[in-house]
Parts: C-alpha cells; sequence; structure tokens
C-alpha cells in the first residue's frame, strides 16, 4: 500500500524512516540535518560506528546504511544517498532507483512493515521532483508488486511519501492515482 503526505518525517510512527543522507552520514542541512536533530546525539554515534568503505564514506551514492531510530517514534533509520543532479545523463537515475530498492530491501530485511520516504535528492542536490517522484514511485511499486509474489509474504508494506511541501505532494499523488 502506498500513500502520500505531506508534514514532517520525524513524526512519524512507522518501523523505518528513510534519512536522505550523505555519504558521511553524520548530519547535515534539510531532512538529513532533522532527523539527526530529532533522533537526538546516539543517533550521530551509532553513524560513527557504521565503518567507511573509503576516506570520508560512510554510505556510497545509491547504497543504504541502518540505525536505531532512538528517540525518533520509528524503530530504524534507513540512511541512503541519492545522487546530485547534473543533467540526468551521468547515472542519476540509476543512483536514485538504487535508494529505493536498497532502502526497501533493508526494510523488509530487518522486518519492517511499514516505511516512509522522503523526496531524495530534490533538496540541495537539485534532482527534478517529478522525475525524481516517478522514479520513486515506480521502484516502490516494483517492490510492492513483487513482494505479493513471493509465497512468503503474505503481508504487504506500507510505504509512505512524506512531501515537506504541498507542491511535491501534489505531483507524488498524481502518479499513484
Amino acid at each position: 500500500m502506498i500513500k502520500i503526505i505531506q508534514g514532517d518525517i520525524t513524526t512519524l510512527a512507522v518501523d523505518a524512516i528513510v534519512n536522505a543522507a550523505n555519504q558521511m552520514m553524520l548530519g547535515g542541512g534539510g531532512v538529513d540535518g532533522a532527523i539527526h536533530r530529532a533522533a537526538g546525539p546516539e543517533l550521530y554515534k551509532a553513524c560513527l560506528k557504521v565503518p567507511e568503505v573509503r576516506p570520508g564514506v560512510r554510505c556510497p551514492t545509491g547504497e543504504a546504511r541502518i540505525t536505531p531510530g532512538f528517540r525518533l517514534p520509528a524503530k530504524f533509520v534507513i540512511h541512503t544517498v541519492g545522487p546530485v543532479y547534473r543533467d540526468g545523463l551521468h547515472g542519476e537515475p540509476e543512483k536514485l532507483a538504487a535508494c529505493y530498492r536498497n532502502a526497501l530491501a533493508l526494510a523488509a530485511e530487518n522486518g519492517c512493515k511499514s516505511i516512509a520516504f522522503p523526496c531524495i535528492s530534490t533538496g540541495v542536490y537539485g534532482y527534478p521532483i517529478e522525475d525524481a517522484a516517478k522514479i520513486a514511485v515506480r521502484e516502490v511499486k516494483n517492490f510492492l508488486t513483487q513482494r505479493r509474489r513471493d509465497a512468503e509474504c503474505a503481508e504487504e508494506m506500507e510505504v509512505i511519501f512524506c512531501c515537506f511541501s504541498a507542491r511535491d505532494a501534489v505531483v507524488y499523488r498524481q502518479l499513484t492515482l
């Protein structure tokens, strides 16, 4: 099941919220900073414990990592790093799609029945909301369809797109009608 809401992702009582993180995973601006502030200093400490795959990089673009939610109503935070948008011709669509696939896979592996996504890469990373939303909705629909096909997954996962702005929510709603 897919839901679109406008609101603050840090207030959602779901199994996992997705953080549009940077490769360091140590907080930043936008949704990343809001999640770190709401989760408390324990989230920062947990992120420090995630091993670097190369100097300064704990989570490469397109990949995902999971930590506890600490002071958030969500049990987990799934950190994923979206691509910085250049022109859509430098692998950005594939990397953004991988963010959704990898976050959903981590949620499933950790028994999550509900997950909330922000609009990944559409803030300071500059991804056009219309293009990013198409990728997000496609990947979630593919995941849910495959999950329904799997005999062992009788229960459907609830996926929420939590949009900060009303305009973004309208874009997502148009794609999920």
